[in-house]
């Protein structure tokens, strides 16, 4: 790839997307995952453990290529993105857990990215070599692209609520067309190849999509959590920050095949969500299971001047 687009664009687009998530996060939202611990127990077991164990799987069941399993189990690792605030208010969904959710795994992914990636590297690579897990410097990096960003919204956002709610809604936009934009540059680099990797990953990572999906809501449900918990935690689970994982593979791993898993996931995930969450709203709607979830009222203004 470009190395320009490889040493700044990559960067400066990860930048904007986390600390657009900072704008939107304040200390409470950290302190609420103690008011709801067990619905956040089992959504973080799903995105920590089942889903890498399920990207495994389909690795070895679909033979993919080394490069593109470690791919895709980066993509498993990485933590949700912005936009599943977004699709689970539109689904109705408990947006004060969505949020509490996404700021919780953004700090947890420092360190489960590189023992995950680290984990697919050694196994399905062979040599291990440009292990993230293995090297400081490179889990700093890690470290670096996820929280700094976040931390320094989150700062604005302390010094000045009403520019962090009026910067809310361009940042978001601006995220969503940079993460086209990154999509689009990453295929476009492996257009050589693209038709192989998408006959590859395609299958593989809508499948991974749709079983992302069912878990994060099937899971919750059946243990008992309400519906506006549990498509949150869907959308948590199965909208996943493919820009992370897009630039970890390239800027850090130096591998745009590393980074093709997540860039058909960025593809293919938005209107999966979508006709899933129409699917289960609309069955819970007939099922009479729509009430609005008690910390809904927490973040709705906010959410009202996203949209």
């Amino acid at each position: 790839m470009d190395s320009a687009l490889t040493s700044v664009g990559l960067p400066a687009a990860l930048a904007i997307i986390m600390f657009g998530l900072g704008l939107s996060l304040t200390v409470g939202d950290f302190r609420r995952v103690a008011t709801a611990p067990r619905v956040v127990l089992v959504a973080l077991t799903c995105q920590l453990l089942v889903l890498p164990a399920i990207a495994f799987g389909l690795a070895i069941v679909f033979d993919l290529p080394p490069l593109l399993a470690v791919g895709l189990m980066l993509l498993a690792a990485s933590p949700g993105g912005t936009t599943a605030n977004l699709f689970s208010h539109l689904f109705r969904g408990d947006v004060a857990l969505n949020i509490s959710l996404t700021a919780l795994n953004s700090v947890i992914a420092v360190v489960t990215v590189p023992v995950v990636t680290n984990f697919a590297l050694v196994y399905f690579d062979g040599s291990g070599e440009g292990s993230l897990g293995l090297q400081f410097s490179k889990v700093v990096q890690v470290f670096a692209v996820v929280l700094v960003p976040v931390a320094a919204g989150m700062v604005v956002r302390h010094l000045s609520q009403r520019f962090a709610d009026r910067m809310d809604k361009p940042v978001r936009i601006a995220s969503a067309v940079i993460l086209a934009g990154v999509v689009v540059a990453t295929l476009v680099a492996e257009r050589a190849s693209i038709g192989g990797y998408l006959a590859a990953v395609g299958v593989v990572t809508t499948l991974f999509c749709l079983l992302s999906l069912s878990i994060g809501y099937i899971v919750p449900r059946a243990l008992g959590s309400a519906y506006p918990q549990s498509i949150a935690c869907s959308m948590e689970i199965g909208i996943h920050n493919s820009t992370l994982a897009i630039t970890i593979a390239i800027g850090i791993l130096g591998s745009t095949e590393i980074a093709v898993p997540a860039a058909v996931y960025g593809v293919v995930m938005f209107p999966l969500a979508a006709i899933f969450g129409a699917v289960v709203s609309r069955v819970a709607h007939r099922r009479g299971d729509l009430a609005p979830a008690p910390d809904q009222r927490v973040t709705s203004a906010r959410m009202r001047k996203t949209l």
